[in-house]
């Protein structure tokens, strides 16, 4: 008889932590433009917050991510896909943390505050959120066509009685 692996396991934690960056940044960068617009602090504000918030979970995303490589590469019929995934993440934090290191600039250091320099930011945020977009695309690749750290029950469901 088969056993069901534990749930807990190291390429389970990055799909536990993957969304959370997902949901806080592409709102962030919506908080941002819109506030490119807006009298309102209140959009600036809480998209500044919400970056500081999405560029530490993108970073644990990309490490847990790391961690769960070495466990599904293995498996892969095509890890190329795997690596395509990877390289769009390291990206997109990159990306977002520089959007943030400008954002804190723009906030504290009187010198940069310049209308264009809110835009490099919005603009920032939009190239991040074009290839996080692309990253979970191919997120979504390695787990529903080729099953990535995904446990495969045996054909009679033995492992669930």
């Amino acid at each position: 008889m088969n056993e069901l692996p534990e749930f807990f396991r190291t390429e389970v934690y990055h799909p536990l932590f993957v969304h959370f960056p997902i949901v806080l940044l592409l709102i962030a960068t919506l908080f941002k433009i819109v506030s490119l617009w807006s009298i309102k602090v209140t959009y600036s504000e809480g998209g500044s917050i919400l970056l500081i918030l999405g560029v530490i979970s993108v970073w644990i995303a990309v490490y847990t991510g790391d961690q769960a490589d070495g466990i599904v590469s293995r498996q892969l019929c095509d890890p190329t896909v795997l690596k395509e995934h990877e390289n769009l993440a390291t990206t997109t934090a990159w990306i977002f943390s520089m959007a943030l290191v400008l954002d804190l600039l723009l906030k504290y250091v009187e010198s940069f505050r310049k209308k264009s320099a809110y835009y490099i930011v919005a603009l920032l945020m939009l190239a991040g959120s074009v290839t996080l977009t692309l990253a979970g695309h191919h997120g979504a690749e390695l787990v529903y066509q080729q099953a990535a750290g995904v446990n495969v029950p045996s054909e009679d469901c033995s492992e669930f009685n």
